[in-house]
């Protein structure tokens, strides 16, 4: 039995789920429309690693404000269940520096399992097992004792060619039949053909050709990928790594042109957040005396087709952007 089909039969059949795609999701507490948290802690790094206590504060603070609640645990039991089988889609292709902090999926990890759900329902997932790898994750496809981790190289693609607009794509069965749920964790960087890489261009990730849709600075492409109900449907959450950000030079990490932002977005709104990335990214821009996206022949319009379309919220003033300093 090869990996793909251990895969397969260790979710479809032995952990008794018929297909878990069709499960059905009802429970999602209510957040105002296109509200995105940019929470900061200047204590959160030590060394070359980042705290885990002050990452879980700065994520259940987050999302406390996320959800105008008190009780951000009872947030996690409301978006995730025992039933789930949930993806973390992480962006490494930046390496350890530059990727999404395997300290922060750790402590998503956590409070996944304090909501209920198993350890072995729980994906790490990239495109590929090296670019894991090279970003401090540990490949595991079969002992779902602990969270299971592994590329599409791993699980492979959907058979069925997905359609929309301007993309034709195979998928990855990790979003297609293997996940119930996805919670979505970018970087905030600079992209040097698209402009920026954030929530939405994260699920080029997902599929088997992005190499085709980088022209006209990704635009419509990373839009009507985003608008696939497949992808949509299942995202529950996002949590942007701005730990270290980067605001040139992307998608490899460039220390020179990083700065440690020490932050987290917390949004369901993929469309705001990636517009409020944006902003950030052209504010240090001007700070740091480099040109505008737009000057630079890379503005990210894709974000703004993304709104037209109605995937979100893409116009800045009307966007709930909140800021909290721990």
């Amino acid at each position: 039995m090869d990996r793909r089909e251990f895969i397969k039969k260790s979710f479809l059949i032995g952990a008794g789920f018929s297909f878990l795609s069709s499960m059905p999701f009802s429970a999602h507490p209510s957040v105002p429309r296109s509200r995105v948290v940019q929470i900061s802690h200047s204590n959160v790094q030590k060394g070359r690693h980042f705290r885990q206590d002050v990452l879980t504060e700065m994520l259940n603070q987050g999302l406390a404000k996320l959800y105008s609640t008190e009780h951000p645990d009872q947030v996690w039991k409301q978006l995730f269940s025992s039933r789930d089988v949930v993806g973390i889609k992480v962006n490494c292709l930046s390496g350890k520096h530059g990727s999404s902090h395997r300290e922060l999926v750790d402590v998503i990890i956590e409070q996944l399992q304090r909501a209920g759900v198993s350890p072995g329902n729980i994906i790490i997932w990239d495109r590929l097992n090296a670019d894991l790898e090279n970003a401090g994750f540990q490949i595991n496809w079969k002992d779902r004792s602990k969270p299971l981790c592994f590329g599409n190289d791993v699980a492979g693609y959907d058979d069925r060619l997905y359609l929309n607009g301007s993309v034709g794509s195979l998928i990855t069965r990790t979003v297609t039949h293997l996940t119930t749920a996805i919670i979505n964790i970018p970087v905030l960087k600079d992209h040097g053909i698209v402009g920026v890489t954030l929530s939405m261009k994260n699920f080029f990730g997902a599929i088997h050709n992005p190499n085709k849709y980088h022209l006209n600075a990704g635009n419509p492409y990373v839009a009507d990928l985003y608008q696939m109900e497949i992808i949509r449907s299942k995202v529950r959450l996002i949590v942007c790594d701005a730990l270290v950000a980067q605001y040139e030079g992307g998608p490899p990490f460039k220390p020179q042109w990083s700065w440690p932002m020490n932050s987290l977005l917390l949004a369901v709104d993929g469309v705001a957040l990636d517009r409020v990335g944006w902003e950030i990214i052209e504010r240090k821009r001007r700070e740091k005396q480099f040109p505008s996206l737009k000057k630079a022949g890379r503005e990210p319009v894709y974000i703004l087709t993304a709104g037209e379309k109605g995937l979100g919220e893409s116009d800045l003033n009307k966007i709930d952007w909140q800021t909290l300093a721990l």
